[in-house]
């Protein structure tokens, strides 16, 4: 007789358990709502001295992380370009057709969200009681957004006087570009000197990552208690939204993919959409299956080398560094669920202020951590920027597993059109480089020629992104 243990004893998956707890504690929520009333004393008692409480610790655990998780990965990022002046015209030209993809990404999302309006389908009566009853945590946060303005200010304000002082103000803007400025500086000292401060990010984005692991390990409980909170109290009112959240956000990685790629490919690239997504579609479905990009870098790196006939030093380049720093599909989401928050939680954003958003989705995504979740503090922290109580986050950690897997799929075809039209611009690529059909990925070395960017170059930091950063 077998004493090995059958599979059936795994432990759920860790996303399932937050739908589990979202689903507990809305159906506990509903039905006090329902048989009580929100304003019976029971209620209140288990909103203030349990699922107040729990919920909070979630929050608080997650806002703990912002700062660091920002810093390490922004600043680890620029640095695993190695030596600027050597990388030069090819890292720039890499880093911009990053930025620019994923501002498109992200304005498809603005737009989408604009258009649907999700959050304002709450009723307005809910709306007011929503900020009444998370009032001490959004009151000043409101005020303030109401009177920021976007201009000239804006971006010299970006530049902080003191990193210090924007770390306690959580400041995501002065302290992303410190980090980037951070990163810069530490490419153009000598790589003796500047090893051992690398190790030192790289540390300190291992131990934030396994604090935001520990955060989310109490996800399921958190979240179940933030969304009992709500459901106690509005009842169906904010979850008849989230169907058409979902669909915002799916639609707008459906449009990114099927329209922005291909005219890439057709016109910057020269290469059949057809034929690019027939050749990639092995790492397709695994960033499906996985949620990461990272994960996915072997199977993307093999086909985009071996089915697509581009060389691996452009390769070895481009992917790696985007399986870090290329989120299209991130960017997206991040944009899209900051203003459909602000919309069910009644805060006005003027033109200015959305821009701003749509820039923080873009940026934010650069240093959003490679682990189930991570990318949930800086949505907090952009969310507290525009005066959206943290709590609203809980109203989307339910649905947000095939969001995660969708826009996985974005990231990794975008770090393949990347390395195509990197490889293009530099005349080492042309359609005719792509071998014949029927032609099979493998896993064979890459050529780690020297004299070009190649996978050497940015070894050490990748290693530690693909063992501290799994998902995307």
């Amino acid at each position: 007789m077998s004493t090995q243990t059958e599979p059936t004893g795994k432990s759920m998956p860790l996303h399932t358990k937050i739908l589990v707890g979202l689903v507990v504690g809305a159906v506990l929520g509903l039905a006090l709502k329902l048989t009580l009333g929100a304003e019976h004393e029971a209620v209140k008692v288990l909103n203030r001295y349990v699922a107040g409480p729990l919920g909070q610790i979630f929050l608080r655990l997650l806002f703990m992380v912002v700062i660091p998780l920002v810093f390490a990965s922004i600043a680890l990022g620029v640095a695993s370009l190695g030596d600027l002046k050597r990388v030069g015209r090819i890292g720039l030209k890499t880093l911009v057709f990053f930025f620019v993809t994923m501002l498109i990404s992200a304005s498809i999302g603005l737009g989408l969200v604009q258009l649907l309006r999700p959050g304002t389908r709450i009723s307005p009566e809910t709306r007011t009681e929503l900020m009444a009853t998370y009032a001490s945590d959004a009151a000043s946060k409101v005020v303030a957004s109401q009177q920021s303005t976007f201009g000239i200010e804006t971006f010299v304000s970006i530049i902080p006087r003191n990193p210090v002082a924007s770390a306690a103000n959580l400041d995501l803007l002065g302290i992303i570009f410190f980090g980037i400025i951070f990163g810069v500086a530490l490419t153009m000292i000598h790589p003796e000197r500047a090893r051992p401060m690398i190790g030192v990010l790289e540390a300190l984005n291992d131990i934030v990552i396994k604090i935001v692991e520990i955060a989310m390990k109490l996800a399921p409980i958190g979240v179940g208690a933030l969304v009992f909170g709500v459901t106690s109290r509005f009842g169906w009112a904010l979850l008849k939204p989230l169907a058409v959240y979902v669909v915002v956000v799916l639609t707008g990685l459906l449009l990114h993919t099927i329209i922005t790629f291909p005219l890439i490919l057709r016109f910057m690239v020269g290469l059949s959409p057809v034929t690019f997504f027939s050749r990639v579609k092995a790492a397709l479905v695994t960033a499906f299956s996985t949620s990461s990009s990272n994960a996915t870098l072997p199977t993307s790196i093999a086909v985009v080398e071996q089915n697509l006939g581009v060389p691996s030093k452009v390769v070895g380049f481009v992917l790696p560094l985007g399986a870090t720093m290329n989120m299209n599909g991130t960017s997206l989401f991040e944009g899209v669920t900051v203003i459909f928050l602000a919309q069910a939680f009644g805060v006005t954003l003027d033109v200015g202020q959305q821009a701003l958003i749509m820039l923080m989705a873009v940026i934010t995504a650069l240093g959003a951590a490679g682990v189930p979740g991570g990318s949930i503090p800086l949505l907090v922290g952009v969310l507290a920027m525009f005066g959206v109580p943290g709590e609203g986050i809980a109203l989307i950690l339910g649905v947000d597993r095939i969001l995660d897997m969708s826009r996985t799929v974005v990231n990794v075809a975008g770090d393949q059109v990347a390395a195509l039209y990197i490889a293009k611009s530099e005349g080492l690529w042309t359609a005719a480089s792509v071998p014949p059909a029927g032609v099979q990925a493998g896993a064979g070395k890459l050529d780690e020629s020297p004299g070009w960017p190649g996978p050497t170059d940015v070894q050490p930091t990748v290693e530690k992104d693909e063992r501290s950063r799994p998902a995307s």
